[in-house]
């Protein structure tokens, strides 16, 4: 179940939707976009978890790729459904309860909200719901930093803290990591972990 940590950001995300999709929903994420999409095929379908303004969902739609969107924002919901011309699934990260659904997951900047005791459960939601052979793209703040920042929770990665969080996940291999400067103006300072998993 989420707990206040997690209700509180969803609620800084319903009351400043429209400004965090002012500040997203416009940036060129074509380059991590493809760190995902040069693994998999032709129209495969994509479950874009933690959708947020529908950015990717749109960029993914119109490169081909069947995509599910789902977001635990309802305002977001609102928003990135009208943007990307379907509807949204408002749930949140721990009720994903798909099973072999997807050829891959991107949660680009989402699952980092999760409190780092509760994201063991939501890699297990996520490794559950991929197809055997399946990717998912996941990228989370650098450094080692946990807790409430602006009004949200935050729970950084580093390279090792995030094989330490897969090792327990036999059927999940850690196939590439990088790190790098956020691409929203003003914030190049700022750094990010992104990693390619692929279910075996």
């Amino acid at each position: 179940m989420p707990n206040q940590s997690t209700n509180k950001t969803i609620n800084y995300y319903n009351q400043n939707a429209s400004a965090f999709t002012s500040d997203t929903v416009a940036v060129d994420f074509d380059e991590k976009q493809n760190v995902l999409l040069k693994y998999l095929a032709p129209g495969a379908h994509i479950l874009d978890f933690g959708c947020g303004s529908g950015r990717d969902s749109k960029a993914f739609l119109e490169k081909g790729y069947k995509v599910t969107a789902m977001d635990g924002s309802s305002e977001l919901c609102k928003i990135a459904s009208e943007y990307i011309g379907q509807d949204v699934q408002c749930k949140k990260f721990h009720e994903l309860d798909e099973v072999e659904a997807f050829d891959a997951v991107w949660a680009c900047a989402s699952i980092l909200h999760v409190p780092s005791v509760e994201l063991p459960q939501v890699i297990e939601n996520i490794e559950r719901a991929l197809k055997s052979g399946g990717y998912f793209y996941v990228s989370f703040k650098y450094g080692d930093f946990e807790g409430e920042r602006n009004g949200r929770y935050f729970t950084n990665q580093n390279e090792k803290s995030l094989r330490e969080l897969l090792e327990p996940f036999t059927q999940l291999e850690l196939l590439e990591t990088s790190v790098t400067p956020d691409v929203r103006a003003g914030r190049g300072d700022e750094m990010w972990l992104n990693a390619i998993v692929r279910k075996k």
